[in-house]
């Protein structure tokens, strides 16, 4: 698992996500590095307990810009043998590839399914958001993406707006989303901060 390097990375800097546990969920291969990794350190630095749960035991092969190999990041479990219920949040990372296949996968669907009907934050970055469109939680919200997912989310009936992060609590559960690499501060704090109680 990745360990904190950032000193930004917790906005609170005080241990306030201590007893909270939260997963993130991927693919073994594509998976954008920094939309890993970082919501890792940001949450482990704030001090939450974190799960990587992927769909295969074994390493996740990340990418940087869906082109250039990043760092394996171990997975510490599979996305079959976790449920919603022993979590307080769930995470998407984004990278192409990683989402593409992650958003047709049934345990995927069926764990963030499971944290909006608990009324648990769900948050999803870049492409990630292409899994929101196939577990059905995407209609009538407000959120954003990468910007070539626009299309597809409000295909899928949801309000797409180009902002660094969206908060949509309109279902009852926060959902948080954001567009890019270059959003992870403002994605890691808003997670933090709902995961804190909320603002």
């Amino acid at each position: 698992m990745a360990s904190a390097s950032n000193s930004n990375a917790n906005p609170s800097g005080d241990g306030s996500l201590a007893g909270r546990k939260v997963l993130v969920i991927s693919t073994n291969y594509g998976t954008e590095s920094d939309e890993l990794t970082k919501p890792i350190e940001a949450l482990s630095e704030a001090g939450a307990d974190v799960t990587v749960a992927a769909v295969e035991a074994g390493p996740i092969k990340t990418m940087k810009s869906d082109k250039d190999p990043g760092p394996d990041v171990p997975a510490d479990t599979t996305l079959g043998d976790v449920a919603a219920a022993e979590y307080d949040a769930v995470v998407v990372p984004g990278g192409t590839l990683n989402a593409d296949q992650l958003r047709v996968n049934s345990d995927a669907q069926k764990l963030v399914k499971g944290f909006a009907q608990a009324g648990k934050p769900v948050a999803a970055i870049c492409h990630g958001p292409w899994l929101l469109i196939e577990s059905g939680l995407a209609s009538g919200r407000r959120l954003t993406s990468y910007s070539s997912l626009g299309t597809d989310l409000k295909n899928a009936g949801a309000t797409w707006v180009d902002e660094e992060v969206v908060l949509d609590t309109s279902a009852g559960y926060p959902l948080i989303t954001s567009r890019n690499p270059g959003d992870l501060d403002a994605f890691n704090h808003q997670l933090i901060e709902q995961l804190s109680g909320g603002a």
